[in-house]
């Protein structure tokens, strides 16, 4: 196998042990479980302006479902894990080093959350809570890690926009996908694709984003726990974009 599709798969290894530590303490996974859905909802009012503003709608739904969302990715890791060779073999490499990315961004974000969680007393999570369990975390490294990451997606599919032949490639390869039990995978691209085509670049969304995942964490270990549910704060911007400052990081 490559080196890609190893690593692939010590990411997914990575986080289906965290799965197996959440079955087999119930109060852990309840509160994994009360972390994500919390952070889904400050993701939606950190970033209510980009999803208020038609351009930029679909990107940031996509962030919040497709990469930060509550949703049960199951059903995608396992498709990942069981044809790694054949994910390897038929999509270009380009597509496999998105997937490798996609792939440690899950595993990094997975063991900060249970990590999180089981420093959190109750799954009643608020500002305050929020704020201990990050700081009682700590690894700056790794929340800046996980900022890279998610620019490192969002840089690779707005290139895809510029290569109407990896475009092509991608819709002739939906068959074999779907067929090699790739559907997920075949689907979160295309999803990806299209909404940052449809964006007509993405420099400023994802500026916008990297900046306020950065200031927030910040400001969260400096202590600073209100700034997890503060409006952003505007910022000079060209017409039809969002303000660059203030907020809260994508999930943990």
């Amino acid at each position: 196998m490559s080196p890609e599709g190893r690593h692939i798969i010590e990411h997914l290894n990575a986080v289906a042990a965290e799965r197996i530590r959440r079955a087999r303490d119930p109060a852990l996974g309840a509160r994994v479980q009360a972390l994500k859905a919390w952070q889904h909802a400050r993701f939606q009012h950190t970033y209510a302006d980009a999803l208020a503003t038609p351009r930029y709608r679909a990107a940031a739904r996509f962030f919040l479902d497709d990469l930060y969302g509550p949703h049960d990715f199951t059903q995608r890791d396992a498709q990942f894990a069981r044809i790694v060779p054949g994910l390897v073999r038929l999509f270009p490499h380009e597509l496999v080093r998105t997937v490798l990315t996609l792939g440690e961004l899950h595993s990094l974000s997975e063991q900060l959350d249970s990590a999180m969680a089981a420093l959190l007393e109750t799954p009643q999570i608020d500002a305050a809570a929020y704020g201990q369990a990050w700081r009682g975390v700590g690894r700056p490294a790794a929340r800046d890690r996980q900022v890279d990451l998610m620019l490192q997606v969002g840089r690779a599919l707005e290139r895809y926009t510029r290569n109407p032949l990896l475009r092509h490639s991608l819709r002739m390869m939906r068959g074999p996908a779907t067929l090699a039990g790739l559907g997920a995978l075949q689907g979160f691209l295309e999803r990806g694709f299209d909404t940052f085509r449809d964006m007509g670049g993405a420099h400023e969304f994802l500026d916008l984003i990297v900046v306020r995942e950065r200031a927030l964490a910040e400001r969260l270990f400096a202590g600073e726990d209100a700034a997890v549910v503060a409006d952003p704060a505007p910022a000079a911007a060209g017409p039809g974009t969002p303000g660059t400052s203030g907020a809260a990081p994508p999930g943990t």
